[in-house]
């Protein structure tokens, strides 16, 4: 069953539309997002100390094969939201919080709205 999630606070910061090519860009970091599996391995991530996590403490929170994990792992590097480092024999992930944050500003209603480009009709109009 599906919750309401709580509405995002207000931006006071007026911004344009996307153009065509930032909604492309922006959109494969939407659908990277876009599975469970990766969206819980952000919020694992992001949850820890300095929001970096070591990949020992990740793969113990699914019921998923390592390679399953690491593919997921991948498919967040890759779409720019995490990034990784290996130390010795284990790799750490970090959040890129510019990215996050970036991504969470353009869900964010605006206090400064476009204008209408559109005339109303006639039939439109308050009596």
């Amino acid at each position: 069953m599906s919750k309401l999630l709580p509405l995002l606070p207000s931006s006071t910061t007026p911004r344009a539309p996307l153009s065509a090519e930032d909604a492309v860009d922006l959109a494969a970091a939407f659908k990277a997002l876009g599975d469970p599996v990766r969206l819980r391995l952000v919020s694992l991530i992001a949850a820890h100390d300095g929001g970096e996590a070591c990949v020992c403490d990740l793969t113990g929170a699914f019921d998923l094969t390592g390679p399953t994990i690491s593919h997921h792992l991948k498919v967040l590097r890759l779409a720019g939201l995490i990034t990784g480092e290996r130390r010795g024999t284990w790799i750490y992930y970090r959040i890129q919080t510019e990215v996050i944050g970036h991504l969470a500003e353009l869900l964010a209603p605006t206090t400064a709205p476009l204008a209408p480009t559109c005339t109303p009709e006639e039939g439109d109009l308050p009596e």
